[in-house]
C-alpha cells in the first residue's frame, strides 16, 4: 500500500492534528485558569503514596474516563490524552488506521484506587478518546492503596491525600470532626502539622515532667494551640481572604507569618494581630488590594505632618481580642533614652499594673548605622531592667528613621500609645506643623497618652465631651477607666450653646449610667481650653480624656486646637482618642 497515498491515512493524519489543536487550546486554558491537564505519572504517584500487593492480572473493559495517567509516556499525552508533540504524527496516524481497519489487541493497564495507568497501548487509549468511546478492553494488574483515588484526582491531591492518611493515622485526628477537619490544600501542609504537634508533645513532656501519651498531646494541642487559633480566624473572618482555602492552611500561615513578625518587630505578636496583617498584606480580594494601594499612595504623595489618619473609631475595631476585661493588652512606649524621658517608663508601668499588660518599649535611631550602638543596648537594658523590677512583661525594639513616622507604624501592633510630652505644639503654623507629637495624634491609630514631667496615679478623670465622633470614642474609654480603673470622672461639656451642652451631656450620663459608672456633670463657660483647664483645676483631675483634632491637619496647623492648648499647658497626662 502507498501511505501517501490513502485516503485513510490522511484522514487519519488530519484526526491528529486535530487533536494537536484540542491540545494546544487546553494548555492555554490551564496557564490561563491555574488548572493543571498533566497526565499523571504512575512512578510519581508510587513513590508518593503508599501502595502494596499486586492482585492477579485480569481483562475487562474500563471506564476511558477512569485512564489519567501513564507508566512512561506521560509527557507524551495530556490528562484527557491528547497528544502533546507534533514528532508524534505518524505513529499516531498508523494505529489509528490499524484500529478502523481491523481492530488492536487489550491495553495493558495498572489501576490504583479508581484510576487507571496505561503500561502498554498509550496511542491506543488517545484514540479511543478521540473517538468517543466510553470504554476500552484492558489486561488490568491492581494494587492496593488505603486512601480512596479519584479519576478527578491531580498528583498534588494525590500527595496530599497520602499524607492526610499518614497523619490522621499517627495522630489520630478523625476523633476531633465534624468540629475540625484539618484539611489542608498545599502538599507538605500535613507534615508541617504533624510538626506542630510533635513539637507540642515535647514541650508538655518538659513542662510536666512526664512521659506524655500522644493522645493526650494531641488533645492538649488542639485544646491550647489550634483552637484559639481557628476561634480568632472565624471571629475575625480573616478566610474569606482566601477563597479555596482552609482553615487549617490559615493555621499554618498564621503560626509561620507569626513567627516572621517577632523576628521582623522585635516583639511577640498575637494571633489576632497576626491574622489582621497575613489578610493585609496577602488577601487578594478587590477590596483589600485596592485599600492597600491607596494608603501606599496617600503615603507617597502627602507628608507625615498633613496625613489625616483612619477613620475616627477604627482603633476600637481592631484592638486585640479576645478582649475579656481589659482593654489594653499591650502598650507602646517611646523611650528617647533622655532623663526626663524615664518618666514616661514609670506612667506606663502604672498603666501596665491595671491592665496587667506587656509594655512594648520603642526606641528610635537616625539610621540603621545606629541600631547597635552603645546608646541604645543602655536603654535596653535601663528598660528591662525597671520593668522586671516591677514584675511587668516586656519587650523592646530600635527601629531607624522619623520618630513620629515609626510610631505610627508600630502602634497598629499595640493597643495604646504612650509618649513624653517633652515638645507640644506651639502657638504658631510653623512650631505646630514641626510638632512631633501633633503629627503622632493626627496619624495614630491608637490611643495616645501623653505624659509630662510629672508622674501620677491617674484616679481623677475630666472627660472633655462635644459630641464629636473622637469624643464618643473619649466617652467610651472614660466609661471603661471609671468601671474597671474606679477612677472619679468630671465630664465637662464646653460646647457653645445651652441647648448643646445640655444635650451632650444627657447623651454622656445616659451612656455612662447604662455602663454603671458615675460621673460629675459639668457645663463650662467661656473659650473651650481655658474652661476645660480651670474645670480640671478646680476638681484637681490628674488626667484629661478627650477626642483628637477635630479639624483637617492644615486647618490646625493655620489656626490651632484646643487639643495643642491642653498639651501646653495641662500638666498632667492626657489620653487623646480618634
Amino acid at each position: 500500500m502507498e501511505m501517501d497515498s490513502s485516503g485513510r491515512y490522511l484522514s487519519a493524519l488530519n484526526d491528529f492534528r486535530q487533536a494537536r489543536r484540542s491540545a494546544k487550546l487546553q494548555s492555554l486554558i490551564a496557564m490561563i485558569s491555574g488548572k493543571h491537564e498533566k497526565l499523571l505519572s504512575y512512578e510519581e504517584v508510587k513513590r508518593r503514596i503508599e501502595v502494596s500487593g499486586q492482585r492477579r492480572q485480569y481483562l475487562a473493559n474500563i471506564p476511558l474516563d477512569s485512564i489519567v495517567g501513564s507508566v512512561g509516556r506521560y509527557l507524551d499525552f495530556n490528562k484527557k490524552f491528547l497528544p502533546l508533540t507534533d514528532s508524534d504524527a505518524e505513529r499516531w496516524a498508523r494505529v489509528k488506521l490499524a484500529q478502523v481497519q481491523k481492530g488492536l489487541p487489550p491495553i495493558e493497564v495498572y489501576k490504583i484506587g479508581e484510576i487507571y495507568f496505561v503500561f502498554d497501548g498509550n496511542h491506543r487509549v488517545s484514540i479511543a478518546k478521540q473517538m468517543k468511546m466510553a470504554t476500552i478492553e484492558a489486561y488490568v494488574s491492581e494494587f492496593r492503596t488505603n486512601i480512596e483515588i479519584k479519576p478527578d484526582d491531580d498528583l498534588e491531591d494525590l500527595i496530599l491525600k497520602a499524607e492526610r492518611a499518614e497523619v490522621f493515622d499517627e495522630m489520630g485526628l478523625k476523633r476531633f470532626s465534624p468540629d475540625f477537619d484539618f484539611r489542608v490544600t498545599e502538599p507538605g501542609g500535613y507534615k508541617e502539622l504533624s510538626k506542630h504537634i510533635s513539637a507540642h508533645h515535647y514541650y508538655l513532656g518538659l513542662d510536666q515532667q512526664r512521659d506524655i501519651p500522644i493522645e493526650e498531646a494531641v488533645n492538649s494541642w488542639v485544646k491550647n494551640v489550634y483552637r484559639p487559633v481557628i476561634r480568632a480566624s472565624r471571629q475575625l473572618g480573616v478566610l474569606r481572604d482566601f477563597p479555596g482555602r482552609t482553615e487549617t492552611d490559615l493555621y499554618l500561615w498564621l503560626k509561620q507569618h507569626q513567627v516572621e513578625l517577632a523576628g521582623e518587630l522585635g516583639w511577640n505578636v498575637d494571633v489576632n494581630q497576626t491574622a489582621k496583617d497575613l489578610a493585609r498584606r496577602f488577601s487578594r480580594t478587590p477590596g483589600r488590594v485596592l485599600a492597600e494601594v491607596w494608603k501606599n499612595i496617600i503615603d507617597l504623595i502627602i507628608p507625615d505632618e498633613l496625613e489625616a489618619g483612619p477613620p475616627p473609631g477604627e482603633w476600637r475595631v481592631n484592638v486585640s481580642l479576645p478582649r475579656k476585661d481589659k482593654l489594653f493588652n499591650a502598650i507602646l512606649v517611646g523611650l528617647s533614652g533622655k532623663e526626663n524621658n524615664w518618666q514616661v517608663l514609670d506612667e506606663a508601668i502604672l498603666v501596665a499594673r491595671h491592665e496587667s499588660s506587656v509594655l512594648r518599649g520603642l526606641h528610635v535611631v537616625a539610621n540603621r548605622k545606629k541600631l547597635d550602638s552603645q546608646k541604645v543596648r543602655d536603654i535596653r537594658d535601663r528598660f528591662y531592667t525597671r520593668c522586671s523590677e516591677e514584675n511587668v512583661k516586656a519587650e523592646f525594639a530600635v527601629e531607624a528613621g522619623r520618630v513620629a513616622r515609626q510610631i505610627v507604624q508600630r502602634a497598629i501592633w499595640t493597643d495604646l500609645v504612650m509618649v513624653h510630652l517633652n515638645h507640644p505644639p506651639g502657638t504658631q503654623p510653623q512650631e505646630r506643623l514641626q510638632s512631633g507629637i501633633r503629627t503622632i495624634l493626627q496619624r495614630c491609630s491608637r490611643p495616645v497618652l501623653a505624659v509630662p514631667s510629672v508622674t501620677t496615679r491617674l484616679d481623677i478623670t475630666l472627660l472633655a465631651y462635644d459630641g464629636s465622633p473622637k469624643s464618643e470614642e473619649a466617652l467610651f474609654l472614660s466609661s471603661y477607666l471609671g468601671s474597671r480603673w474606679e477612677t472619679q470622672l468630671v465630664v465637662v461639656s464646653s460646647t457653645e450653646g445651652e441647648k448643646i451642652k445640655n444635650q451632650n451631656l444627657t447623651r454622656a450620663r445616659d451612656y455612662l449610667q447604662k455602663n454603671g459608672v458615675k460621673a460629675e456633670y459639668v457645663k463650662a463657660d467661656g473659650p473651650a481650653g481655658d474652661a476645660i483647664l480651670e474645670i480640671a483645676r478646680t476638681r484637681r483631675a490628674n488626667l484629661i480624656v478627650m477626642g483628637g483634632y477635630g479639624q483637617s491637619p492644615l486647618i490646625n496647623v493655620a489656626v490651632g486646637s484646643t487639643v495643642d492648648q491642653m498639651l501646653r499647658e495641662f500638666e498632667h497626662p492626657i489620653l487623646i482618642c480618634r
